[in-house]
């Protein structure tokens, strides 16, 4: 068995999160922002980064339960129309001006959100702890309500708390979700993956592998 199914094989990690609001944007949707109805894999592993990171592993989120009712509300934020690409951001280093290229947009976003997140620790080649070591110090630090930075729901103007998870049953909701992220590799060069995302009775389940591509090859994934 590789290091990878072995670690797969583990029962996984387990917190809750709850927030006020939410904004898991569409990024097909590029002029006006709207959320997807339910917490997207990224931002899963955002909150994750959040309360336990180190160089050594990555989370990967196999599993989002829907907790509450999914509501929606609209607002009007404050944005920049000068947006770098993820390249440019993360190699080149490119700073904006948020001064002189403020905007003001509609956002869809949910409110009064709280999920339970599934995740596994996927080791990195130069790991020198078995996952179980990872795993353990997560959980102490969701019981101690430990972390490094506030989570955030989608935006960091909506943050997040954290907690042990209950034993409450998801809410009754199935619908297709359309393409989703499954996961971002930073690179360079940085590139994507996606998957076909469904809510079956309240459950997000994500798929061990996506399917690469860019944001405008997203249709083809259909």
């Amino acid at each position: 068995m590789s290091d990878a199914l072995r670690q797969r094989a583990h029962p996984p990690v387990v917190v809750q999160v709850r927030g006020e609001a939410a904004l898991f944007t569409r990024p097909e949707l590029r002029v006006e922002r709207v959320s997807y109805p339910v917490m997207t894999p990224t931002a899963a592993t955002g909150v994750l980064d959040a309360i336990f990171w180190k160089p050594e592993f990555r989370w990967v989120a196999v599993k989002i339960e829907v907790l509450r009712p999914i509501r929606q509300f609209s607002l009007r934020r404050n944005e920049t129309s000068d947006l770098p690409s993820l390249a440019d951001a993360v190699g080149k280093g490119r700073r904006v001006d948020t001064v002189a290229s403020r905007d003001q947009r509609s956002a869809l976003c949910l409110r009064d959100v709280e999920y339970r997140i599934h995740a596994q620790v996927e080791l990195a080649g130069h790991a020198d702890k078995r996952d179980v070591a990872y795993r353990d110090q997560f959980r102490r630090r969701v019981n101690r309500g430990a972390c490094y930075q506030q989570p955030f729901l989608g935006a960091r103007e909506f943050p997040a708390s954290f907690f042990p998870p209950d034993a409450r049953e998801p809410i009754d909701v199935t619908e297709d979700l359309g393409v989703m992220l499954h996961r971002v590799h930073y690179g360079p060069p940085a590139r994507f993956d996606w998957f076909t995302a469904r809510l079956e009775k309240g459950v997000l389940h994500v798929p061990a592998r996506g399917i690469p591509g860019g944001v405008e090859q997203m249709a083809e994934v259909v």
